[in-house]
């Protein structure tokens, strides 16, 4: 379903504001933020913050293209003196050191300033936006994490964010170079005869308007590229992420095919993207251009209006318009693969998630005692509203727990044991009732003050490819050594870590892969002993560990949930037994809760698990 920002508008909270709109479960506060309204304004407002560097830009692009329009009429200039007086070296040595002094000028100077300047700006856009697209990402819900592609979100994050920096430099800077060198003709041609305006003006109408029509039809093309880029990214995630299953199931072959099928879709949107900048008219309109300004300057030379000179400064002004022209081909093409980038990335920073920060929420020591009233959840199944045959995972659950209770939650596998754990610590939002923990509705609970009291370990355990203390010490970073080991100890990890060659500071595989899966576990469970919770779940958390291994942080666990809520969802009889509450679940309902010896007597259900787990 979908759920809305605001779960229930009736529901008045002391700590929740409710008119207030939220975009992440999690910020950073700034004291600037960028214009989120359109992809160009999101650039320009990023690109505003560098005033100084932008002003560098056009500074350096203006008198670069001064000094170039200053070439063509220098050298009119020298003609000029050989014409008049053939043996006036020192007129011809001055007008050659001019041009030299303006060349030098513009190569070492306004040249270099532009593109250090755009360099700058392209290199901090960059930085800029890959810390906005960071933090955004992390701030979004599970509920959107869970409809993401892995691939596409990769692409976005690396590829897209590159094209930022690539619309800016070279894009960018050529698109303000280039405008600079087509404004040059315009001021100066009307200086050596009015009439010479005439050409350039033409042309410049005539570019305008052929460049904005391949604009409007490069747009699609190179959103579709980049569409297609992040497709083809999706698919080597998902092969990679795969490959044991690939090669257990011996598919190799197959998978290539799918991947290259991919590729094929990338390069098919990438040919029509070419095929749209190889008919980039304005390179024919050209050739025109300098056959008609020939054309025009030989009539006035003939008519005496102008001298040889000036037919070769105008022809050498008009010149300056190859730049722009070919430039153009390829730096609009670089801009709106820019702006394309800028479209997908603000796509995933503008999305809503359903929970806020909610920092002026509830935020005390949690005692821990957790009530659910009448909870009804289901995952997104794009209905509005939870219905029986479309996925519901919990309906009309109903318990209460009091703190430092330990609770065995069991049931068949579905039947929505995890989710209990998930909607404690919103990781996920109550489509319907209530979750409570000490008394106040977890959405109106300071979210980080709410998990920071809370660990969770799930089945599938993530580990980060870090060194083994820091993997520890993850939900504790203030946490000293002396600290770290005495929770690896607890959870029955030290023995197998000092077995490394580096101890603690062994650096673990992605995901820990170089680990066997009780290792995993093990360092999982030290992790949250480290944290002192007020509220432990293990969600099947010594699944991967032998009988023997199991007996100790058996007891270790015990230890540990002195004075804390524990939840324990497990099938292990030895867990179950020593639970003070047990709630069994059955296809999304509380079918039983109550003490073990009570569950026997009173519920088939229970009956039926426990005698299914015992064989």
């Amino acid at each position: 379903m979908r759920r809305t920002l605001i779960l229930d508008e009736n529901r008045v909270s002391p700590y929740t504001n409710l008119s207030m709109s939220m975009h992440s479960e999690f910020d950073i506060d700034r004291d600037w933020q960028p214009d989120r309204r359109g992809p160009v304004r999101w650039i320009l407002s990023h690109a505003s913050r560098y005033k100084l560097w932008m002003v560098g830009m056009l500074v350096g692009a203006l008198g670069n293209a001064a000094l170039a329009a200053a070439l063509p009429v220098l050298t009119g200039r020298a003609f000029d003196v050989v014409s008049a007086r053939p043996s006036d070296l020192a007129g011809l040595a001055q007008v050659a050191g001019l041009i030299v002094l303006s060349q030098l000028v513009r190569g070492l100077a306004l040249q270099m300033m532009r593109n250090l300047c755009s360099e700058t700006i392209g290199q901090r856009m960059e930085r800029d936006v890959r810390d906005e697209l960071y933090i955004s990402l992390a701030g979004k819900s599970m509920s959107f994490h869970d409809s993401q592609s892995t691939g596409d979100l990769m692409a976005r994050a690396t590829n897209d964010v590159r094209e930022i920096n690539m619309m800016f430099n070279p894009g960018v800077n050529l698109v303000v170079g280039s405008a600079n060198f087509l404004l040059m003709p315009i001021f100066i041609a009307p200086t050596i005869h009015l009439h010479l305006i005439l050409t350039p003006l033409v042309y410049l109408g005539a570019y305008f308007f052929l460049v904005r029509s391949y604009l409007s039809e490069l747009r699609p093309v190179a959103e579709d590229v980049r569409r297609m880029f992040g497709w083809m990214n999706t698919r080597l995630v998902e092969a990679i992420e795969g490959v044991e299953t690939v090669k257990g199931a011996a598919q190799e072959e197959r998978e290539v095919e799918r991947f290259v099928g991919a590729v094929a879709g990338w390069r098919d949107a990438y040919l029509t993207q070419a095929d749209v900048e190889a008919r980039f008219i304005p390179l024919l309109l050209l050739g025109l251009l300098q056959a008609a300004g020939f054309a025009h300057s030989l009539l006035l030379f003939r008519s005496g209006a102008i001298g040889v000179g000036d037919v070769i400064s105008f022809n050498g002004l008009l010149l300056l318009f190859g730049f722009p022209t070919f430039a153009a081909q390829f730096a609009y093409s670089r801009v709106s693969s820019g702006i394309a980038s800028a479209r997908r990335i603000l796509e995933l920073i503008n999305a809503r998630t359903e929970l806020g920060q909610n920092e002026a929420g509830y935020d005390a020591p949690m005692e821990g005692a957790v009530v659910f009233q009448d909870v009804t959840f289901c995952y997104d199944t794009g209905e509005e509203t939870c219905q029986p045959d479309a996925g519901v995972t919990l309906e009309q659950i109903s318990f209460r727990v009091e703190s430092g209770q330990t609770v065995a939650v069991v049931g068949q596998t579905g039947s929505g044991k995890s989710t209990i754990a998930k909607l404690i610590n919103r990781t996920y939002d109550v489509d319907g009732g209530g979750v409570l923990v000490d008394g106040v509705d977890v959405r109106d609970w300071n979210l980080e003050a709410l998990r920071r009291q809370i660990s969770i370990i799930e089945q599938d355990i993530f580990l980060f490819s870090r060194t083994v203390a820091e993997n520890i010490g993850f939900g504790c970073p203030e946490a000293t050594r002396e600290q770290i080991e005495a929770a690896a100890r607890a959870a029955q990890a030290h023995e197998f870590i000092l077995g490394f060659k580096e101890g603690y500071e062994t650096v673990i595989g992605e995901r820990g892969v170089t680990l066997s899966g009780g290792q995993r576990q093990r360092l999982a469970l030290a992790r949250a002993f480290l944290t002192q919770p007020a509220i432990l779940i293990l969600d099947d958390a010594t699944s991967a560990i032998d009988s023997e291994t199991e007996d100790r942080i058996q007891r270790a666990i015990e230890r540990v949930s002195q004075g804390r809520t524990t939840f324990l969802i497990t099938h292990r009889l030895s867990q179950i037994r020593w639970a003070d509450l047990i709630i069994v679940m059955r296809q999304g309902r509380v079918a039983a809760v109550g003490a073990h010896e009570e569950l026997l007597e009173t519920s088939p259900a229970y009956r039926n698990i426990f005698t299914r787990y015992e064989r």
